[in-house]
């Protein structure tokens, strides 16, 4: 309309000299006059080159994974050439980028975003191990796998992830925006494409809560779960639409620059493996439909980052650069479209410190859970002010429980602050099957298959069944009821066994001082019984009060070639335990504090009756970690026990010796001695040792531990003198998916001995 009026305009300048001298002379003034008026209203500059309207340009960015990050490089030299984007489109991370764009985040900042994001947490959707609650933590610690068991059927989870760690880290990047529901109000108007799985339809995102919309348009299949939106089940956008330039278009766009990280087909040389032949065919449509869109953009732009993947984020920086490259050979297409203009750095990423007001917190109804106990999981409650961090350790509370197969939320705006609006769906799997693989020096190999049953009997129950085969059969059944006010009732049986050759200071048996030797070969069996009551405070501190019945048997063919039973008897006893840790990383920590502490009065035994005297043991340990910098950390631990009473039964001494195993009842780790070769009914030991992380994942660490072990030595005053034994070791580490991989090797300056330790997988 502008450029017809224009036209318009120059055609009466054009003619005005030869139509003026035609007109009638009494009503030359009046022409002269309109004249004057219309130069004035339209002004002879107006008609220069430089104020003809702007056209509206819009950025379009592919999906592609970690191939993405490109995107990041070329919006850089956008914002050097000086261009204003007036309109985003963008699937998966197209969306991701591009929403951090249209939120009002420069490309520099995004860049520095990214480049300090830890990739792993990215793609495993990782959980802090302090903010999983105590029974989630066990588990960590002890399974490499789970899946879902029904009916006798293994299943798989329907994802590696389910995204929360991307969610929580857009909203709080999103902090600034979370209020705006229509996106077309962002400092750059936004669109972004999802996929519905159950329609198999498009589904354009241009309103609503923007880090769900960004996280629902990159939830890529088998590696993010499926996102609800508005009772949809959506994934990675990607699937129907991976390049939204018809979106673009709609919106109002002249002119699109066109950002392509997609899969270029493949040669037949190049498909050498299932993988590759079956990222062929997932691309074929995708590549058809993207040659369809060509022809929709002004400046098309295809980085040449076919060697990556689009899991290929440890290779960040250098996809980034790729993509700033690229761009440099746009740079004369860049500034005919150049304004000059300066985007503003008026935002700013949060902080994890940074609060946020809750005024209330809303839940959509749930079948078997209440509000109680949904907040008693977040740990917050409605009128307090929290750090985003404490919001994330909320909302992975709530996740790890594993009793949702969905959860997301929203911030709404209201008069003193925000409504925490939680979206939760109950997850009907009530059944798994776990496993786990362990070698150490003392139980040797063993394979760990978990059964967990939830609503066995009750609404509130947990049945777990371990059962370890190997070298050394073991099992562990334990079922737990929550009664409510976080306390739960219990049932666990226990079963142990060992083999060991052992050279020790087991003289306090007869059999031995008669024998004069400290050299056997000994099997250990330890099967027990309880009846617990169990507390929870705050995820990481537990209490346990109980009954116990335990069996006992050691014994060993050392002696005259036939088999010497040193102890085979059942012991009643009471018990109390507390337990708390805050520990980053169990095997690895870098942070964080550990405790534990155990007393046991022994009641009753069925084989020791005219020996037998009541006692009870007492013992505990301590331990802080602490980062000294960025990859150094050290732990400093002590710990001890003794005896209340007349304990004269020698099979409930402590014993030293060893590493890798899970330490139980009273067998400690010591370096520079091997297995269960220090025994006495009190002892007290410190250690110290430094972990370095030479780089990701791998440890080399060095330890050193002393001890005072012996009989009565708390009485004697034995504990406080220099310690009689000390051991050393240099090991490896490696953080892997079974669990540590460790090797050690360790030695005593009193003995000359060394060993070396190998390890495999969690402790069980």
């Amino acid at each position: 309309m502008k450029r017809d009026v224009r036209a318009f305009l120059v055609a009466i300048l054009t003619l005005f000299p030869f139509s003026f001298l035609s007109i009638p002379t009494r009503i030359r003034p009046i022409g002269l006059c309109l004249l004057l008026l219309i130069l004035f209203l339209f002004p002879l500059t107006c008609f220069s080159q430089d104020t003809l309207p702007r056209p509206k340009i819009g950025l379009v960015l592919s999906g592609g994974g970690a191939k993405g990050l490109a995107h990041i490089g070329v919006l850089k030299k956008i914002d050097e050439a000086g261009i204003k984007i007036d309109y985003i489109g963008g699937t998966s991370m197209g969306a991701v980028v591009g929403g951090l764009y249209a939120s009002g985040y420069t490309g520099i900042q995004i860049d520095s975003i990214f480049k300090a994001a830890d990739y792993d947490a990215i793609i495993q959707d990782y959980t802090p191990r302090v903010s999983k609650d105590y029974y989630e933590r066990e588990n960590n610690d002890r399974y490499a796998l789970t899946l879902p068991f029904n009916k006798f059927k293994l299943g798989v989870p329907i994802a590696l992830s389910r995204g929360l760690y991307n969610y929580n880290l857009m909203t709080r990047l999103m902090d600034h925006v979370r209020h705006e529901r229509n996106f077309k109000k962002l400092p750059i108007p936004f669109v972004c494409m999802a996929t519905d799985i159950e329609t198999g339809q498009e589904v354009l995102l241009d309103h609503g809560f923007l880090s769900q919309a960004i996280v629902a348009s990159g939830a890529l299949p088998t590696l993010y779960a499926p996102v609800i939106i508005d009772g949809r089940f959506l994934i990675d956008g990607g699937v129907l639409n991976n390049f939204p330039v018809e979106e673009v278009k709609n919106m109002g766009a002249d002119i699109i620059i066109g950002v392509d990280v997609q899969y270029e087909l493949k040669e037949r040389e190049e498909l050498t493996e299932a993988t590759k032949l079956m990222v062929q065919i997932s691309n074929l449509q995708m590549i058809k439909k993207m040659e369809e869109k060509k022809h929709l953009i002004d400046i098309y732009i295809k980085p040449s980052i076919n060697e990556f993947t689009v899991v290929s984020f440890d290779k960040g920086p250098e996809i980034i650069k790729i993509g700033e490259d690229v761009a440099m050979e746009y740079m004369e297409a860049f500034k005919k479209l150049s304004t000059n203009y300066k985007r503003p750095t008026t935002v700013f990423p949060k902080n994890e410190t940074d609060s946020i007001y809750i005024s209330s917190i809303k839940i959509n109804p749930l079948e078997n859970y209440t509000k109680y106990y949904i907040q008693s999981k977040l740990r917050f409650k409605p009128g307090q002010k929290i750090s985003y961090a404490d919001l994330v350790r909320g909302i992975d509370y709530l996740n790890t429980t594993q009793n949702f197969s969905s959860l997301s939320y929203t911030l709404e705006k209201e008069e003193e602050g925000d409504q925490l609006n939680l979206f939760l769906v109950e997850n009907p799997m009530k059944t798994y099957l776990k496993l786990g693989l362990h070698y150490d020096g003392l139980f040797k190999s063993g394979i760990l298959v978990n059964y967990t049953k939830k609503k066995l009997l009750f609404k509130n129950d947990v049945f777990s069944a371990d059962v370890v085969l190997g070298d050394n059969f073991r099992y562990f059944l334990d079922y737990n009821v929550d009664i409510g006010y976080n306390l739960s009732v219990g049932l666990n049986s226990k079963f142990y066994q060992f083999n060991r050759n052992v050279n020790t200071n087991f003289s306090a048996w007869d059999v031995l001082r008669e024998a004069g030797t400290n050299s056997i070969n000994i099997d250990y069996r330890d099967f027990t019984n309880q009846l617990y009551l169990q507390t929870l405070f705050v995820q990481k501190f537990s209490a346990k009060i109980g009954v116990e019945l335990m069996n006992l048997k050691i014994q060993s063919e050392t002696l005259s070639n036939s088999t010497a039973i040193f102890d085979n008897g059942d012991y009643l006893s009471a018990f109390g335990n507390m337990n708390f840790d805050s520990f980053d990383n169990k095997y690895f920590p870098k942070k964080g504090w550990y405790f534990n502490g155990d007393v046991q009065s022994f009641l009753y035994s069925s084989r020791h009756e005219d020996i037998f005297l009541m006692h009870t043991i007492f013992k505990g340990e301590a331990a802080y970690a602490q980062k000294l910098f960025r990859k150094g950390s050290f732990v400093i631990k002590s710990e001890g026990g003794f005896t209340v009473g007349e304990q004269s039964i020698p099979i409930l001494n402590f014993f030293m010796g060893g590493y890798g195993y899970k330490p139980f009842n009273n067998f400690r780790h010591f370096y520079g001695y091997d297995f269960v070769s220090l025994t006495g009914n009190s002892y007290v030991m410190g250690s110290l040792s430094f972990d370095y992380e030479i780089f990701k994942k791998n440890h080399i660490n060095v330890a050193a531990n002393y001890a005072n072990i012996g009989y009565d030595i708390f009485v004697n005053d034995g504990w406080l003198k220099l310690p009689t034994f000390s051991g050393y070791s240099v090991g490896y580490g490696l953080e892997t998916l079974l669990g540590p991989v460790e090797i050690k090797q360790s030695w005593s300056p009193e003995t000359k001995d060394s060993f070396t330790w190998f390890g495999v997988g969690f402790w069980f």
